[in-house]
């Protein structure tokens, strides 16, 4: 089947900004002329992620990764390169014929036949079984009655899929008609097994809230209990299957992202209801972790993308117990995230806040959302009989140590006037208290908006003198058409490197169709992820303008002349390692002479 054309490939590509795409999933930063943001490959402290805008490309210094926009989102959602095309053209509202990737997606992309593609695609089926049940059925109707009563209407069912698994389980013999693998419906975590091993429906009689991944693919649920069974459990999530990670999960974000990366605060709920309800009042920033305790991939996700966080859990007491454990989480993960804390009153929890009191209301306790200073002395105080003198001591003692961690001087001030004044103590005496504990001999603490220094790339990895050397001249051969005519023309060249010598013959094939050199466009036509990666390593290289003749010279006698002699030391070296081991002396008598001979032919050669 055809493949896209390169010509369309290029299209889409030259008309895409890559920092508009990745911008979407990494808050990035400016460093010198770069952008820089934390991997969404790997978890770091640091940010290694880098991003030219002039070269459309991206590089992780830490873990390798790198290349266009396409590679982007293939390495980040696990998608093909045809997928990937789509993707950026849709993301960019661009009308690219749709031929191309049908065939395409047929020709190229047999990762759609992986288990986990077809994972998702049964979680897809299963999402559309349930809507049309909750939506168009008899037996949906109480279903559907319950999410109206809840004040949820049909544009936000849609929106989020919602449906309804009913009591008959006709999940099963749905794919059983489509004589879909067995196996495969065992390891979905959409089915129950028995000890004779046949499987049932998991979810029965539950309304049905399907758990999206950062690309808006289907990939767990979560049921509601819709009739009370005090034998059951009111929730019931999908267990963990190979798509479906709780601890890696936040629900909602692909669909809150966007008004994240617009400057909302990612507000940061407790039960899906919150997220549902505050979405469809206008507040599309709204996230919640698949339980009350934040992991720590959680907070990353979350980082990764912004640095203010408004926490709003429920009011009652489990919830403000919650607040205090997220706070926790993300001081124990140094996040650099500016938290803000909403205490809903009444005990309320937001969904019935937001019902109830309307959304303007909500958004006015966002506006006056408290720092977390504030929320953990108001929940320190429930913790003490403030009646009692000795339990006033113990929660003064307790409230100085959460005041020391406060990083500006003038605010500490504040809290210590606001504590002499409701105990009636001497500020000088509280004063005297506080100064030990904001004494902190070690590395001083980071206030939450510092931007550490990027890492670069000679701080991650070692490189030998002749990788270097191939790195260099591939840099210089790309960028200087003068400098590849040279060097392909010396007889006998090659790089010593295989994959080097790989990215000199598919360039060969780039300068038959194109004059200039463009690293994003040459990428395109790179099938091996490896590959990809080096030449995004080697345009990143800061190398000084015009090079000269002496520096190209140099880089070809390394590897003409003296990465071959390097070569035989290293295997030598390994035989007389060996030789040695084995007691054999004639063969290292007969193996040191051929070492002293290769390194005085490397001597040699260091002076040519």
């Amino acid at each position: 089947m055809a493949k896209i054309p390169e010509d369309v490939i290029e299209e889409i590509r030259s008309q895409v900004n890559i920092v508009d795409v990745v911008s979407q999933f990494v808050q990035l930063k400016q460093s010198g002329k770069n952008l820089f943001g934390l991997c969404p490959f790997h978890e770091e402290r640091t940010p290694s992620f880098s991003v030219a805008e002039d070269k459309q490309i991206f590089h992780c210094f830490s873990c390798g990764r790198g290349g266009n926009v396409f590679k982007f989102l293939m390495e980040l959602q696990n998608i093909s390169f045809p997928e990937a095309v789509k993707k950026v053209a849709e993301m960019e509202h661009l009308s690219v014929d749709d031929k191309y990737f049908s065939d395409a997606g047929n020709a190229q992309a047999s990762a759609e036949n992986t288990r986990q593609k077809q994972l998702i695609d049964l979680h897809e089926q299963t999402v559309k079984l349930y809507h049309h049940i909750l939506t168009n059925t008899k037996m949906g109707q109480p279903a559907l009655d319950y999410l109206h009563q809840r004040g949820v209407s049909d544009d936000t069912i849609a929106i989020y899929q919602l449906g309804y698994a009913p009591g008959q389980r006709l999940l099963k013999p749905f794919f059983d008609e489509r004589k879909t693998d067995f196996q495969l419906l065992r390891k979905s975590g959409l089915f129950s097994e028995d000890q004779d091993g046949n499987l049932r429906d998991r979810f029965v009689d539950r309304v049905m809230y399907p758990i999206r991944n950062g690309g808006g693919q289907t990939i767990a649920f979560s049921g509601r209990l819709l009739t009370a069974n005090s034998d059951m459990p009111k929730y019931l999530n999908s267990p963990e299957t190979e798509i479906f990670n709780k601890r890696k999960v936040l629900f909602n974000l692909d669909l809150a992202r966007p008004n994240i990366r617009g400057k909302d605060p990612a507000i940061l709920f407790e039960g899906f209801m919150d997220v549902i309800t505050a979405y469809q009042a206008g507040i599309k920033s709204g996230i919640a972790s698949m339980g009350t305790s934040l992991t720590e991939q959680q907070i990353y996700d979350i980082k990764r993308i912004t640095h203010e966080v408004v926490i709003s859990y429920d009011g009652d007491t489990p919830g403000q117990k919650a607040i205090k454990r997220a706070i926790d989480a993300f001081n124990q993960q140094q996040s650099h995230v500016e938290m803000k804390i909403i205490s809903v009153p009444d005990g309320m929890d937001p969904d019935e806040f937001i019902r109830k009191k309307g959304a303007d209301a909500f958004k006015q306790l966002i506006t006056h959302a408290q720092a977390p200073i504030e929320f953990e002395l108001s929940y320190l105080k429930k913790q003490f009989n403030l009646d009692s003198e000795v339990d006033q001591s113990h929660y003064i003692a307790e409230a100085l140590k959460l005041i020391s961690q406060v990083d500006s001087g003038i605010s500490r001030d504040l809290y210590l006037n606001r504590l002499a004044d409701e105990f009636s103590v001497d500020k000088k005496l509280l004063s005297q208290q506080l100064a030990p504990l904001t004494r902190k001999p070690t590395a001083p603490v980071q206030t939450p908006r510092t931007y550490q220094q990027p890492v670069q790339l000679n701080q991650t990895k070692h490189y030998s003198l002749v990788e270097k050397a191939e790195m260099q001249l591939m840099s210089r051969m790309l960028h200087y058409h003068d400098i590849w005519l040279k060097v392909s023309n010396v007889s006998g060249f090659a790089f010593v490197d295989e994959p080097y010598q790989m990215l000199y013959l598919l360039a060969e094939g780039y300068f038959t169709k194109f004059d200039t050199y463009n690293v994003a466009t040459f990428s395109n036509l790179i099938s091996e992820a490896s590959l990809q990666s080096l030449l995004v390593e080697i345009d990143m290289l800061e190398l000084p303008d015009n090079p000269t003749n002496a520096e190209i010279d140099n880089y070809l006698n390394i590897l003409m002349n003296r990465a071959p002699v390097e070569e035989k030391l290293k295997k030598k070296r390994a035989e007389l390692r060996q030789a040695t081991k084995i007691g054999d002396i004639d063969k290292q008598k007969e193996l040191t002479i051929e070492i002293v001979k290769l390194e005085q032919q490397k001597r040699m050669k260091q002076q040519v």
